[in-house]
């Protein structure tokens, strides 16, 4: 059901966007150097990695690594990447890994395949099982301002609560939070 709920969404939204995709690919590629997106090693449902894409917002010579670990990240931003991490328009591409079934629009955030402490968390506590998400329980109650336990916290309490309705809930409070530009840090 969450699978069909997924491709349903996504031929709903994807007609929609296709104009502004097109439109951010273009302005991304004048305005930096290097491909358009960016291809993220992420760990997927049971801890399979998955290339994930973005539109590029920092330089292409940007090391690989959480942004929240980078000693000052605002100098690797591209002249529009500000504004595509603040309006999260930089998600858009991963529209194409919900259509591949490598995500799904709502469940845990994909670790980077570097993030040791976050995988091994999830892993104790089950939510490794789960496909990631475009957006998430704990997106929607802090994002990238949560610490790891307390994020796994929040996605364990995904497993345990997930349904049509609470995805539903999900994608509606992610909605607002994006409107709102709340819990994004750069």
């Amino acid at each position: 059901m969450k699978r069909l709920f997924d491709i349903f969404l996504c031929l709903l939204v994807v007609p929609v966007l296709i104009l502004p995709i097109c439109l951010i690919a273009l302005a991304v590629r004048l305005t930096s150097k290097g491909p358009v997106l960016y291809w993220s090693d992420r760990v997927g449902k049971n801890n399979r990695l998955f290339g994930m894409p973005k539109f590029r917002s920092m330089r292409a010579d940007t090391p690989a690594v959480a942004t929240h670990l980078l000693r000052e990240p605002e100098i690797y931003l591209t002249r529009i990447g500000s504004l595509l991490r603040r309006s999260s328009l930089d998600e858009l591409p991963q529209l194409w890994s919900i259509l591949k079934g490598d995500m799904s629009f709502v469940g845990p955030r994909p670790a980077l395949f570097n993030q040791d402490d976050l995988i091994a968390l999830r892993t104790q506590c089950g939510v490794h099982q789960l496909v990631p998400g475009l957006t998430g329980w704990a997106q929607v109650n802090g994002r990238d301002e949560l610490p790891i336990p307390e994020k796994v916290a929040l996605d364990q309490q995904y497993l345990e609560r997930q349904s049509l309705g609470f995805d539903i809930r999900i994608l509606w409070l992610t909605w607002v939070k994006v409107l709102r530009r709340d819990g994004v840090s750069h």
